[in-house]
């Protein structure tokens, strides 16, 4: 005899969320509170005072009430036609784009490599080392990298041994790009890989065994077995990091561009630093932050929709 209802043959039905699924965690819930009140005082209170970007804003002043001048989308449209708007962007996007060509990358190569070494001691030294550079600060890393680019630094002095000119790379447009890709890689590829390597080290064994069995190399099987192992955290890393692509990382650049690479350094978010922080112009740099924020969402869309249809994992 069949039962009826609306239920399809096959699936489980899900079960209702109320209190008892509330209690039944509660330990869950009580370990992610710390997480969501950082995230609701950093993230989310502070997002009252993008109303500032519609107004012409005061230090000290109320964000409502009397006094207030509304300007509606002034400075939006102040930085839209700005004299450094075209630069602003191209050097971001050039930046974030070796960055995310490079640095997004390089943690899934390290991690495939670094699964083929079968000496545990070294293996672990091997990460160790990888994992330091995230570890020291930004400022120490950047202080150790000019050094090193100097005119009497290490590497230029390797570079001037292979034939190079002698030169302050820190002042040359052309090498700026590169060095701070390579920093930023070097500074987090390590740490950027252990969720690679902690995925393919739960890849069942059996498979790399039974591709054994059928003669696959190596590459065959990280081809076949491990990649598509990792596609679904490939998927939703690059789903990120599409969406921060107008988001180069501004510290970084502060501590190593001069006003000589002002051409291919300055990016949106030094833009930002330099009129909302030193020159007080609150209200136009809020615009320029919400406008960036508001096309790495619409990338982050975007992204979002190409993965679900390409690959079935997206971040909704």
């Amino acid at each position: 005899m069949k039962m009826k209802g609306n239920k399809e043959k096959g699936k489980v039905p899900k079960k209702p969320v109320g209190r008892g699924v509330i209690v039944e965690n509660l330990q869950i819930y009580a370990m992610m509170l710390p997480t969501l009140l950082l995230i609701l005082v950093f993230c989310y209170i502070p997002m009252y005072g993008i109303v500032i970007a519609f107004q012409d804003y005061v230090p000290g002043a109320s964000f409502f009430g009397e006094g207030v001048k509304w300007v509606g989308l002034k400075w939006f449209e102040k930085f839209i036609t700005s004299h450094y708007f075209g630069r602003l962007i191209k050097n971001t996007l050039i930046l974030s784009g070796l960055n995310l060509i490079f640095g997004f990358t390089a943690p899934i190569l390290f991690a495939l490599l670094l699964d083929q070494i079968r000496h545990t001691g070294f293996k672990k030294l091997v990460q160790t080392t990888s994992y330091m550079p995230y570890f020291i600060s930004t400022v120490v890393v950047v202080g150790m990298v000019i050094s090193f680019i100097d005119t009497n630094g290490l590497i230029t002095n390797m570079l001037t041994f292979f034939g190079m000119e002698r030169q302050n790379y820190r002042v040359s447009s052309t090498a700026f790009p590169w060095i701070y890709t390579f920093t930023n890689v070097w500074k987090s590829f390590g740490f950027s890989s252990i969720l690679y390597c902690s995925i393919i080290s739960a890849i069942d064994p059996g498979l790399y065994e039974a591709a054994k069995l059928d003669g696959a190399n190596r590459w065959k099987q990280v081809w076949h077995i491990t990649l598509p192992g990792l596609r679904s955290v490939i998927a939703i890393n690059l789903i990120m990091a599409v969406g921060s692509v107008l988001s180069a990382n501004s510290e970084m650049i502060l501590l190593l561009y001069t006003p000589a690479t002002y051409d291919v350094a300055d990016v949106v978010g030094t833009y930002v630093y330099r009129l909302g922080i030193l020159e007080a112009q609150y209200s136009y740099t809020t615009a320029a932050g919400l406008f960036v924020a508001i096309i790495g969402f619409i990338f982050t869309y975007i992204a979002n929709r190409i993965s679900n249809k390409l690959t079935g994992f997206g971040l909704w």
